[in-house]
């Protein structure tokens, strides 16, 4: 699979100067955790989880999430389960190319006896995703993640969820954190991404932002998203890869867009057109924090809704500007440091101070591709809902 793999060549020669790389569950975890994307959340009670799967995946989506956790009753759980063991069944029978697939648990009892019942579909299974993630819940997760490994052969990540009221709550932060930065630090080479569980952070004061607030305006979650990439997030080799918060609106759809494809020829659209439709139909909030997400450290994002996930792929491309800066700062006669003038002429690159911020460009670009230099976000967007 690869980003923007459901539409044609010929489009995504159009669209980048460097296309996306392809991979595959097997692939190295550092290329994995960067390309996660928009990774959709869907719950483990869906009738038909399997021809969602398959449906979204020919829509570009990459990674999923099978929620037996907070997205569904605690009645269902039961249910949930047996639906899982069915639907992974028939996708292995079908034999189609599939996205990432994580089951989020509740207990650690039910990694083990899924990937039981799973049987040989669990080969579908790139890992799991643990919720209330804190030092003393870790132990029992990890040890039943190790022994379901075991069982299938084959290497599960896992995404832990920091959404305690622990790591929110001012006089428990700090020790919480140390404790989740000593757990995950001994298994590092199975996690594959932190996830901010900040619909959990605004339940634990009552609160929720409204659809032109983003995360980063409720400020006692920006504080939490702000320690937790300073403690975790780090660029000296010891940081992992933190994902953006879920957004929770989701009225726009796809066929608003249909008019304006119809009208216009490919990577014709009208920017301010489409920027109008996405501010009418609630999704400006989410462009602002995507962009926000980029900037605070974290990459990739919870979705809850398939029309989230384009925005997320579109804005995580890296521009062509980007670029240059990026190879021009990492050249091999610029390791003695120093200050170079922007290949665009428009900014001063500080080697040393710019080279973290340039690697992880680079990586970034390996995975969402890097557009052409007169391609930018409305063009990429208009592209993929046409694929």
């Amino acid at each position: 699979m690869r980003h923007f793999g459901h539409i044609s060549a010929v489009a995504r020669k159009e669209l980048f100067h460097q296309e996306p790389s392809e991979f595959d569950a097997d692939s190295p975890a550092g290329l994995l955790s960067v390309a996660l994307g928009a990774t959709l959340y869907s719950p483990a009670t869906r009738p038909r989880l399997a021809d969602d799967v398959l449906k979204q995946a020919a829509r570009g989506v990459v990674s999923m999430v099978l929620c037996l956790e907070d997205s569904i009753d605690d009645a269902e759980v039961c249910t949930a389960e047996e639906n899982l063991v069915r639907q992974f069944a028939d996708l292995a029978a079908r034999g189609a190319e599939l996205p990432l697939l994580f089951i989020r648990v509740r207990e650690p009892g039910q990694v083990e006896d899924l990937v039981r019942r799973l049987g040989p579909a669990s080969r579908l299974l790139s890992g799991f995703v643990l919720p209330k993630f804190t030092e003393a819940r870790s132990a029992p997760f990890m040890e039943a993640v190790s022994a379901a490994e075991s069982m299938t052969a084959r290497t599960l990540y896992v995404m832990p969820v920091l959404e305690s009221p622990e790591l929110l709550h001012l006089e428990t932060r700090h020790e919480t954190l140390a404790g989740i930065a000593r757990s995950v630090g001994r298994h590092r080479d199975r996690i594959l991404a932190l996830r901010l569980g900040v619909t959990d952070f605004c339940s634990a004061y009552g609160l929720r932002r409204s659809p032109d607030m983003t995360a980063y305006d409720v400020q006692i979650v920006a504080g939490v998203i702000a320690d937790v990439v300073n403690v975790l997030g780090r660029s000296d080799g010891t940081g992992f890869t933190i994902t953006g918060p879920v957004w929770e609106y989701f009225r726009l759809q796809e066929r608003i867009f249909k008019p304006q494809l119809r009208r216009s020829p490919f990577m014709e659209v009208r920017a301010d057109e489409l920027r109008t439709t996405l501010i009418e139909h609630d999704l400006d909030g989410l462009l602002r924090e995507i962009e926000l997400d980029r900037a605070n450290g974290l990459l990739g994002k919870t979705c809850i809704h398939p029309s989230h996930v384009l925005p997320v792929h579109a804005l995580s491309v890296v521009s062509h500007e980007e670029f240059s800066d990026a190879q021009d700062i990492l050249r091999p006669e610029r390791g003695g440091g120093g200050v170079v003038r922007s290949v665009y002429t428009n900014k001063m690159n500080e080697v040393k101070p710019h080279r973290a911020w340039a690697e992880r460009t680079l990586r970034r670009a390996e995975a969402f591709g890097v557009a052409r230099e007169d391609i930018g976000f409305v063009e990429l967007l208009t592209a993929g809902l046409a694929g």
